[in-house]
């Protein structure tokens, strides 16, 4: 069929040309027949998979009840029973949950609340980290310049301080993490100053900038700093949270304990579900009023949570994506040890970047561009990220995804990393360094 026949937007660019029919599992379905390994997970999304079969009987058992009972007007009984589930998954201090859609809107959620409850105006958010598209948490997303291009001015009270990118900066983790907080400490000086800042906001581990992680160093040192000055710590754990990062949130990683959480994505296998978690104290000094959102907490949606915490629990997945995670990084760096195109691989967990670089090491989107289309040919349903144009490929599968699955995937890459480049392309990296 002519795609010109389709209403679609054609500002929403596809990595793939797939039409889906069906999925199942790892696998997608297209209507010409063809089948995909997935290992794109709709953006993280497929903690479980496709269509895990005791998160469709959930669904489908709730649509016989009720599918939308609209919470700021009554409540129903799989909202409240998730959000006892989450408390029990987060810090002792966070007994509360607010429920919206996307992570976006718990991004948003999380910076009312922080305005409102320390009468505070100005965010901290950190270079690379991607907050959201809606106008208050674009404001702090810094991932890419394609996100912000065009709709300058932003939100105002927003100060952008450095993220320890080792690779980025060429040095040491702790180099990066003095110089980070370095930064931080003259932005507290000079910009916004403490009375000022209300929260900082942080992804422990970066998803849109390219799978880069935090360090123990520099986030104790950020909860140092807001423990110290009143700042309140917010976590987005929308991309590294509900098991994708080998464990239950990312910023575990790192021996810190934030004042607040937001996440989304794999928190309900792919139904529309977000929440921002905080102390029940701190949400009563926001303004009454101050939470809502019409589709915010559906009943389909959270009954979908809950079954997905109930399979990551029962089939231990947090557990599969930390050591799969391992097993792929392995895979990753032997491959890396014949292809120099590799330049870094970076992540945690099922939520890994190979950063792809030009003959002269250069960041290359392009060659992320051919490198899906490669996989695509080839069966692997992949993405891509980065600020350079889309030069990291990234993998995040399903949390469900087997030793053999990595394995014949890391294969398939290593196939279309010979098609796209070839020997001379690898030779002239070779010869350059």
């Amino acid at each position: 069929m002519n795609d010109n026949v389709h209403h679609l937007s054609p500002l929403l660019r596809q990595s793939s040309d797939i039409l889906v029919e069906r999925a199942q599992g790892m696998y997608v379905y297209a209507e010409d027949g063809s089948k995909y390994m997935d290992f794109a997970s709709g953006i993280g999304v497929l903690s479980t998979g496709h269509c895990h079969p005791r998160v469709v009987e959930a669904a489908k058992d709730q649509i016989d009840r009720v599918v939308h009972a609209q919470y700021a007007i009554m409540k129903h009984q799989p909202i409240l029973d998730l959000s006892d589930r989450l408390v029990e998954l987060l810090p002792d201090s966070i007994d509360s949950v607010f429920f919206s859609n996307a992570g976006t809107e718990a991004v948003e959620a999380s910076i009312r609340l922080a305005r409102q409850a320390t009468g505070k105006p100005n965010i901290i958010a950190f270079r690379g980290c991607f907050h959201g598209r809606t106008m208050g948490s674009l404001a702090t997303t810094s991932s890419s310049a394609a996100v912000r291009q065009g709709v300058q001015p932003l939100m105002g009270g927003v100060v952008t301080a450095p993220f320890p990118d080792t690779n980025w900066y060429g040095i040491s983790e702790d180099e990066a993490a003095d110089f980070a907080l370095r930064e931080l400490d003259y932005i507290l000086q000079v910009q916004s100053v403490p009375m000022e800042t209300a929260a900082m906001l942080i992804e422990p581990i970066q998803g849109e900038a390219g799978y880069i992680p935090g360090n123990t160093k520099f986030m104790q040192g950020l909860q140092e700093r807001c423990n110290k000055h009143g700042i309140l710590l917010i976590m987005d754990e929308v991309q590294s949270g509900n098991g994708r990062s080998g464990l239950m949130w990312g910023y575990e990683h790192f021996g810190v304990e934030p004042d607040v959480v937001v996440s989304a994505k794999g928190v309900a296998s792919g139904f529309q579900l977000s929440f921002m978690a905080a102390p029940a104290e701190l949400m009563s000094k926001a303004l009454p009023g101050s939470q809502g959102g019409t589709y915010g907490g559906n009943a389909v949606a959270c009954a979908a949570g809950l079954a997905t915490l109930d399979v990551i629990r029962d089939e231990k997945l947090v557990d599969n994506a930390a050591d799969r995670g391992k097993q792929l990084v392995k895979r990753l760096e032997e491959v890396q040890s014949r292809h120099p195109e590799i330049g870094n691989i970076t992540g945690r967990g099922l939520m890994i970047g190979t950063h792809l670089v030009d003959a002269h090491g250069k960041p290359d989107g392009d060659r992320g561009a051919k490198m899906l289309k490669a996989c695509e040919h080839r069966g692997l349903l992949m993405i891509r990220c980065g600020p350079w144009g889309g030069n990291v490929v990234r993998w995040v599968p399903p949390l469900i995804v087997t030793a053999e699955e990595i394995d014949w995937a890391v294969d398939q890459f290593e196939a279309a990393l010979v098609e796209t480049g070839g020997g001379e392309q690898n030779a002239a990296i070779r010869n350059t360094g």
